[in-house]
């Protein structure tokens, strides 16, 4: 496994976001519209995981203010989980946000992705509330301070 990691500011190159749009559908069992939706958001930043040619992670946030940033979504392919991918795209995100100046990171997550939620937790996130999104679904809110 020779992985790489790889960032953008912005919306990568036609084939990369066919990737990630694959591994999302992977993932998540759907696109809603994903190229779309990330066209739209502030401050788009993009972490990804390539071993060899084929992407095996991504993560992706944008701004919400100023001072806080979103991570918004984020995925590992099932081959290649508990590798530390995970861990490490979140790393850069953090890394990358403190550099640039955010004061805080927020992220949202369902009881059901237990694993992602027990990473943000171990990562230093905080609980800072839930509430039922459209679909009747319980969500939770997490928070870390980065400064």
């Amino acid at each position: 496994m020779g992985l790489t990691y790889a960032s953008f500011n912005k919306i990568p190159n036609e084939e990369m976001v066919d990737q990630i749009v694959a591994l999302h559908t992977t993932v998540f069992g759907e696109s809603d519209d994903l190229p779309g939706r990330m066209s739209e958001k502030p401050n788009l930043r993009i972490d990804v995981a390539i071993d060899d040619e084929k992407l095996v992670g991504y993560k992706i946030g944008y701004a919400l203010n100023r001072e806080q940033f979103y991570s918004w979504l984020g995925g590992v392919d099932p081959g290649y989980r508990n590798k530390g991918i995970a861990s490490e795209l979140m790393k850069q995100q953090h890394e990358f946000i403190r550099e640039s100046g955010y004061y805080s990171v927020q992220t949202k997550t369902k009881n059901q992705w237990r694993s992602m939620l027990i990473l943000n937790i171990k990562s230093g996130f905080y609980i800072i509330g839930t509430f039922t999104d459209s679909l009747g679904e319980p969500k939770i809110i997490l928070e870390k301070k980065l400064q």
